[in-house]
């Protein structure tokens, strides 16, 4: 028979034949006086198997090892390999959806910044409408990197403090008015008089767990928080680092009465 006929009985494009052939998984038949391939019912048989085991997922290395067992004593074992990675991708599948779900079903939606955690959208949910306050978007989206930033241990310690921060008598309205004195200071410098004020405001609101663990100089050391700083105004990145400086010295059991002075 010829090519055509052959993958047509098979179920197969001759172009699929022809790879298999530079595979080195289909013999190569003999050819006819006229040059064209002559095909038997063996090829037939092995085109076939070859089909079904990759319809089975096999990747066409694992064909030639099983292929060229001829007894197939191998199919066996190469299928229940197969069937082991099979499940563990079910399972990994599985786990996704699961997670998806959680995100389109987390209680105030998916919020914009997005993909979080189902605890993390709770809580941008339980902080209302904040879509008015460039720094409270900027602050969620910070918020939304480290969570997908750091390892899983710290990210739960991350999302209890937020829950801890946030769960306080007043805590919200205590954000919203730290963001809209932030916000005042988008076109200020670093000298201005409402820096102090703002800086208080957002350390009245920020857990201590949110500064770096190690004793860094909040200044220059981090790469993290020089790029922070960066992408605020002058006088916004100065009430911020004025505040982590307030709840760093509060962390140490300093005096938090004296954050208001370290330019």
């Amino acid at each position: 028979m010829r090519i055509g006929e052959l993958a047509g009985a098979v179920g197969v494009t001759t172009r699929t034949v022809r790879h298999y052939h530079h595979q080195g998984l289909l013999p190569e038949p003999e050819r006819l006086a006229n040059g064209y391939r002559a095909y038997t019912l063996r090829h037939v048989v092995v085109l076939a198997r070859i089909r079904r085991l990759t319809e089975l997922g096999l990747g066409l290395a694992e064909v030639r090892d099983v292929l060229a067992d001829e007894a197939g004593k191998d199919l066996a074992e190469v299928l229940e390999e197969l069937d082991a990675d099979l499940a563990r991708q079910e399972a990994a599948i599985r786990e996704r959806r699961e997670r998806l779900r959680a995100l389109l079903e987390a209680e105030g939606g998916l919020p914009p910044e997005g993909p979080v955690s189902p605890e993390l959208a709770e809580l941008f949910a339980g902080m209302g409408d904040v879509s008015g306050s460039p720094m409270a978007v900027r602050d969620r989206e910070m918020l939304a990197m480290l969570e997908n930033t750091v390892a899983p241990e710290a990210r739960a310690g991350l999302l209890a403090a937020l829950r801890g921060a946030l769960g306080a008598p007043g805590a919200v309205a205590r954000a919203h008015r730290a963001y809209a004195l932030l916000d005042e200071l988008a076109g200020a410098g670093a000298d201005d008089p409402r820096v102090a004020g703002a800086a208080q405001a957002l350390a009245d609101c920020l857990p201590v767990e949110l500064l770096p663990a190690e004793d860094i100089d909040l200044d220059a050391d981090h790469g993290v928080l020089r790029a922070m700083y960066a992408d605020f105004a002058p006088g916004q990145a100065e009430a911020i680092r004025r505040a982590m400086g307030i709840v760093a010295r509060e962390r140490k059991g300093g005096d938090s009465g004296q954050g208001g002075d370290s330019a």
